[in-house]
């Protein structure tokens, strides 16, 4: 049984001391493949270094919401040169965030728009972050387009909004947060078909029960899949089988 690791970001320094091994351990037991997400220039071309080294590891390379302050409207030049690697799948993470409130709303959209722009004018997958900004986000993907390639990762909508970007592309990620008593995703989880779900750990955050609290990586993917079978009542091994043909689907892999 083996899984395939849709958003990750092992480039993060609570990797530094066991990255190589960590990696080969993971493709070599478990893991069959692994997307690590860039959040600026610097992220995505550690991302991009990381799967020149492996075969089964992969690029996203985007701006995120929260990461903006150091960015140039003009990186969207570079951003563009970076797609042209061949182990580049989609672009990412981008999106909207007013949780944290780091960056005004105004310029978070302007990057947001942009990106998705140029994911549909490549042709690449978009992988969108969302938080506190569900109507904010989809009024925006509204906007820009009608259909997508993508997925929307660390889920926290409501079903309804999960059943309209179905209908426009998008899978739905969930991660470790599932598995945290007195969350409110279960019904979400149950409500979406499998094949329009990925599954993710977002390494290094948000580690599974019955490892929070201790760094998060690949290799916990096996406690998110137990999770989403138990909801939906179906077997882990399909939960496995169906969201890595997801993946692959999605990542032209």
């Amino acid at each position: 049984m083996r899984f395939f690791e849709s958003h990750a970001h092992l480039y993060f320094d609570d990797f530094d001391k066991d990255r190589d091994k960590l990696i080969e351990n993971l493709l070599f037991s478990s893991i069959e493949g692994i997307v690590n997400v860039g959040v600026d220039l610097h992220t995505s071309k550690q991302s991009i270094k990381l799967s020149d080294k492996y075969k089964n590891v992969y690029a996203a390379c985007g701006f995120h919401p929260n990461d903006l302050q150091l960015i140039k409207f003009e990186d969207m030049n570079i951003l563009r040169e970076l797609l042209s690697h061949e182990k580049v799948v989609a672009i990412g993470e981008t999106g909207i965030d007013l949780f944290r409130d780091r960056v005004p709303l105004e310029i978070q959209r302007k990057f947001f728009i942009k990106q998705l722009e140029i994911a549909l004018e490549e042709n690449y997958p978009v992988i969108i972050h969302s938080r506190a900004a569900e109507f904010e986000t989809l009024d925006i993907i509204n906007e820009v387009s009608d259909k997508y390639s993508g997925v929307f990762h660390c889920y926290a909508g409501g079903i309804d909004t999960a059943f309209k970007l179905i209908d426009k592309g998008f899978y739905i990620s969930f991660t470790g947060s599932i598995t945290y008593k007195n969350n409110d995703r279960e019904e979400v989880v149950k409500e979406i078909p499998l094949e329009y779900m990925l599954l993710e750990t977002d390494s290094p955050f948000l580690t599974p029960i019955p490892n929070r609290g201790k760094r998060n990586d690949p290799s916990n993917l096996r406690f998110i899949a137990q999770k989403i079978a138990e909801i939906k009542n179906i077997s882990v091994e399909e939960v496995a089988m169906v969201t890595t043909e997801n993946s692959k689907k999605l990542f032209r892999i």
